[in-house]
């Protein structure tokens, strides 16, 4: 069984689900720090040709909370994302397909963190038919003390997984000699570079998944996007 951890993102770039599609199990940290430069709750968009941030406020708190204990600021408009979101996207050709969508996941209720997180990654696995099954990490039966790759070898083994598949800027961190000494096999996952028009003279790589959606149908996603990517 293939397996891959990653921290909750806010609408990632398309390598984040290009790695949950590679995969029979996808665990997503919950229970784990959330971090101020780390791009959890924010992304880039296109808005008049050029790169933009959005981003989720959070309520001011402690920087030693987990993910699952931040909670969105009061203050957060989601009618005012939307309003951006359709006023930079308005004439992309996959606009009235996937906006629904968008306005359905950026409208959910919950103001914990993690829980609107995680159904935004739901609806967009669903707009894509994507099957792989979304595991929460507190929920395996494991020591969620450990460190590192000792982490990631108790989730692997307590969810009996024999590969795990990690990022590629992973490889400086863990060892495959080291994994395979804990009966599991250690690859590296890898997304290609590819451009889609955008309606711009230069392409801007690696936007949020958004962008991708916008400019792109969920079928020619499938057919010719989800499995760009290596994995050594």
């Amino acid at each position: 069984m293939r397996l891959a951890i990653m921290q909750p993102y806010f609408l990632p770039y398309i390598g984040y689900w290009q790695l949950i599609g590679a995969v029979d199990v996808f665990v997503v940290y919950d229970n784990i720090k959330y971090t101020k430069k780390s791009w959890i709750n924010r992304n880039r968009f296109l808005v008049n040709g050029k790169e933009a941030l959005f981003s989720l406020p959070l309520r001011k708190d402690s920087d030693f909370l987990d993910v699952n204990q931040r909670y969105l600021a009061d203050c957060f408009d989601r009618e005012d994302l939307i309003r951006r979101f359709r006023e930079a996207y308005r004439k992309a050709p996959e606009f009235h397909t996937f906006m629904p969508t968008l306005e359905d996941l950026i409208r959910f209720s919950s103001n914990n963190l993690f829980d609107y997180i995680l159904n935004s990654i739901y609806k967009i696995c669903e707009f894509l038919g994507i099957k792989t099954q979304v595991i929460i990490s507190s929920t395996v039966a494991c020591d969620h003390s450990l460190k590192s790759s000792d982490r990631v070898q108790a989730i692997c083994k307590a969810l009996c997984a024999d590969t795990y598949i990690n990022p590629i800027g992973g490889a400086e961190l863990y060892s495959k000699e080291d994994f395979k000494q804990k009966g599991v096999m250690l690859r590296f996952f890898r997304p290609n570079a590819f451009e889609y028009p955008q309606g711009t003279l230069d392409f801007m790589p690696w936007l949020s998944i958004l962008d991708v959606l916008m400019f792109n149908s969920a079928q020619s996603f499938n057919e010719s996007m989800l499995e760009k990517y290596e994995i050594r």
